[in-house]
This record gives C-alpha cells, structure tokens and sequence, in this order.
C-alpha cells in the first residue's frame, strides 16, 4: 500500500504519531529529571544521617569519658581521706 501524502487521514496519522513520540520524550526526560533530583536527595539524606550518628556517638564518648574522669576523681578523694 502506498501512502498518498495529500490523503488527509494519512497526515493525520503521521501528526498523531508525532504527537505521542514528543508526549514519550517528555516523559522520558521528566522521568531521568526526577530520578537525578531524587538520586541527589537520597545522597543529602545519607550524609546527614552519616553527620548525626558520629556527632551521637562522639556526644556518647563525652559521657563516658566525663564519667570516667569523675570516678576517678571521687577514688581519689576517697583514697587521700
């Protein structure tokens, strides 16, 4: 079958189909757009949960080591009494 360029119903389906192809790249892009946004937010929220859980265990190793110091200090006041 051979397509007549000056049929209307054939150029009709050539503009819908470049209709769609242009609705598919725009999706296409919207979607590599939104993975790339997400991607990068996904990294922002490791590193932060990263950031906390070192300035926790580093506020728990303060504890500790104030704690330390003070037992050491009262076993010493207790030995010089």
């Amino acid at each position: 079958m051979l397509l007549n360029p000056f049929c209307p119903l054939t150029t009709a389906k050539v503009l819908a189909l470049k209709a769609t192809v242009l609705v598919l790249l725009t999706l296409l892009i919207k979607a590599k757009v939104r993975i790339g946004a997400f991607s990068a937010l996904g990294v922002f929220l490791l590193l932060l949960q990263t950031l906390i859980f070192l300035l926790a265990a580093a506020g728990a190793l303060g504890v500790v080591a104030a704690a330390a110091g003070f037992d050491a200090m009262q076993q010493r006041r207790t030995a010089a009494a």
